[in-house]
């Protein structure tokens, strides 16, 4: 029977991620780049792409596509997202010739205190219910990108999901299976099924869905602006719901949330540089990862390697106990990033890394003092955004309040309840997050806008595609499609501590003698369908003055352009 099971092993792994054969291209494309001269969206569901297109045609730009695509996306795919959730963005300006950051995540209740979870005896906070919400940064993150370099107003841009969430659209394959998933457990919160269940179920494949609350929502928004969201009724609404439910939230709450416009930080990983956003998100888990992967020759490896492999793990362990203890609101701590992604400081965890054998437990550093939807545009004036949006835990906190038409998010529940930690709950305080757009520019010019979504695998997402590209010469698609590692199992920010390594799980593509050759080092592995994320990317050719683009095939997304 064991060998009957090994053989089975061997085939699946032996075959690579996608069955199909191409005359051109490479070995794990499942299809040709998309290529443009005027304009390109890359989402996770083609009719978001196609309103995002809509709008480039009409006149707007990048950052006006990026905005309606993700109204849409919220309508579309309320598994990843909504405007009950926060938003992370880049912008590369073609005006300025510069690169931006903005941090649109929302705060905890100022009267909700780390006390009340100790005298009720939380060990964490709940998963779901009003503990775990904190005030959704979406819409006024799309007000301060659109005041910033918005072109078309904003009627125009929220126009397409308005029209789509009043008169319907078919609901995509996968998007109605997790829909399917999540409906089974925030069905019990008042609310949820009226808006989300529709004859008392989700919505199956093809099945046209219709959501007027929302569509009433984003009309007032558009119209009103984003005060009417955190200063009228609709703020309000979502209080009354939250107190109802045993929240502690209260309108200040809502009228004192900012979102902030930050410096991307960046590393250069063999002449290109990286750029990610600064905490609370864990972006910068993905530049120490490379610091350490660029001591080693990873491209003479090859992909798909147990060398490679193998210290693409431990670098990721490495980098993961520092974000468990460092990364938080930098308005409650001093943190040390320039520290944190220094040159220097990745030789030194480096040496950390045996390289025959897989780390138990390494502890953090002492440097000197789950769904989620990404999209990219980019128009024929050179704007280019990453933009990266969720919820948290697909369909967030279950709280559906006041007939909005939106789930309010879950993000709290990633604080941690252990006093003196850095990332501990505090009143008004902003969770660590795992939300992350990425950037890549060469010699100053923008080159690659990307992402890729699902929570603890975005760090380990990034530097694959980074590593993809840069060692080992795939093209911006195979970047995407060629099969994917995860760790899971490191310490948290939330306070769990790493045992006996964690776990490798490993996605079909990979040879038995690989898999082999880690477990001989001592790796735990495993094999999933579904939890390596979602890839969208742009890149910049400036020899032919054409886009690229890319949505790989685990998402019902599409790439397209004109």
């Amino acid at each position: 029977m064991k060998k009957c099971a090994f053989s089975i092993l061997m085939v699946f792994c032996s075959f690579s991620l996608f069955s199909q054969d191409r005359i051109t291209g490479v070995q794990f494309a499942t299809r040709s780049e998309v290529i443009a001269q005027n304009g390109i969206a890359c989402t996770s569901q083609p009719l978001a792409t196609q309103v995002a297109l809509d709008i480039l045609k009409s006149g707007g730009n990048a950052i006006d596509a990026a905005i309606a695509a993700n109204a849409a996306l919220g309508l579309m795919e309320p598994t990843g997202n909504g405007i009950g959730g926060d938003l992370f963005a880049m912008v590369w300006d073609a005006k300025t010739q510069k690169l931006y950051g903005l941090n649109a995540s929302g705060r905890s209740p100022y009267e909700l205190t780390l006390d009340y979870f100790k005298e009720n005896g939380y060990e964490k906070i709940p998963s779901h219910g009003p503990l775990s919400v904190s005030v959704p940064g979406c819409v006024d993150g799309w007000f301060e990108l659109h005041n910033k370099f918005g072109k078309l107003s904003m009627p125009e841009i929220l126009a397409p999901a308005i029209n789509y969430a009043r008169n319907g659209f078919p609901v995509s394959e996968l998007i109605a299976y997790y829909w399917d998933r999540n409906a089974r457990i925030l069905q019990k919160y008042p609310g949820f099924e009226e808006i989300f269940m529709p004859g008392g179920k989700a919505p199956a494949k093809g099945e046209i869905f219709k959501n007027p609350y929302l569509a009433n929502t984003l009309e007032q928004i558009a119209h009103e602006g984003r005060d009417v969201f955190y200063k009228g009724e609709m703020a309000q609404k979502m209080v009354d719901y939250l107190s109802a439910q045993g929240g502690f939230f209260t309108m200040k709450d809502f009228e004192d949330h900012t979102s902030e416009w930050v410096e991307p930080v960046s590393t250069n990983y063999r002449g290109y540089d990286v750029w990610e956003l600064p905490p609370n998100g864990q972006g910068i888990a993905a530049l120490q990862m490379l610091n350490i992967l660029e001591n080693y020759d990873i491209g003479s490896m090859g992909f798909g390697s147990p060398e490679y492999m193998h210290l693409f793990i431990e670098a990721k362990k490495l980098a993961f106990e520092d974000r468990a203890k460092f990364y938080s609101d930098p308005d409650f701590n001093e943190l040390p990033i320039e520290q944190l992604i220094s040159k220097s400081y990745g030789k030194e965890r480096a040496k950390l890394i045996n390289q025959n054998r897989a780390g138990r437990n390494y502890p953090a550093g002492e440097p000197d003092t789950y769904n989620t939807i990404y999209l990219t545009t980019a128009d024929k004036d050179g704007n280019m955004v990453s933009l990266i949006q969720s919820n948290f835990r697909g369909m967030g906190s279950g709280m559906t309040p006041g007939k909005l038409g939106f789930v309010l998010q879950d993000r709290g529940e990633l604080f941690a309840l252990e006093a003196g930690h850095m990332n501990v709950y505090e009143p008004h305080k902003r969770p660590f997050h795992t939300i992350i757009p990425a950037f890549i520019t060469k010699e100053g010019k923008p080159f690659i806008s990307f992402g890729v979504m699902g929570g603890d695998m975005q760090p380990q997402g990034h530097v694959q595609i980074v590593c993809n590209i840069i060692d080992f010469g795939m093209n911006l698609q195979e970047a995407g499609d060629a099969p994917r590692i995860q760790h899971t199992g490191s310490s948290q920010p939330t306070g769990e501590k790493m045992t006996d390594g964690g776990e490798v799980t490993l996605e079909t593509g990979f040879s038995y003698q690989t898999i082999r050759s880690l477990m001989e080092k001592g790796h735990k592995i495993s094999f999933a369908n579904g939890p390596y994320g979602g890839y969208q990317a742009i890149m910049w050719n400036e020899k032919n003055k054409v886009y690229y683009g890319a949505s790989e095939s685990r998402k019902d997304g599409q790439a397209a352009g004109f």
